[in-house]
């Protein structure tokens, strides 16, 4: 019986700008931070260049997270492109996170 080669991950496709990520974390918690580093990690390995994630903790000021409904966290929203997409989780299931961003 041959082997099967492992399936790659899909590329997270972008455009000239790249993806726009809005990032909801709650300070420094332990989920947070590991949520960071995590997107911060499928970026770099997983997308081109140019990409722009905005981290907002919705500790300073809470009217923010408020105001965008955001009621859980850690809560990665890929903005661009289109359609808006969001991910609720520390970000440490690579693959799902790269499907969630990939999908149109």
């Amino acid at each position: 019986m041959a082997a099967r080669e492992p399936t790659s991950m899909p590329k997270i496709r972008t455009n000239k700008v790249g993806l726009q990520l809005r990032f909801y974390i709650a300070g420094n918690a332990p989920n947070s931070v590991r949520a960071v580093v995590n997107a911060r990690a499928i970026c770099d390995e997983h997308s081109a260049s140019g990409n722009e994630i905005e981290i907002v903790d919705v500790l300073e000021p809470p009217r923010r997270a408020r105001a965008d409904g955001i009621i859980v966290t850690p809560a990665l929203f890929r903005l661009w492109a289109l359609p808006v997409q969001r991910v609720i989780s520390n970000l440490s299931d690579t693959s799902q996170v790269l499907l969630v961003l990939a999908n149109k």
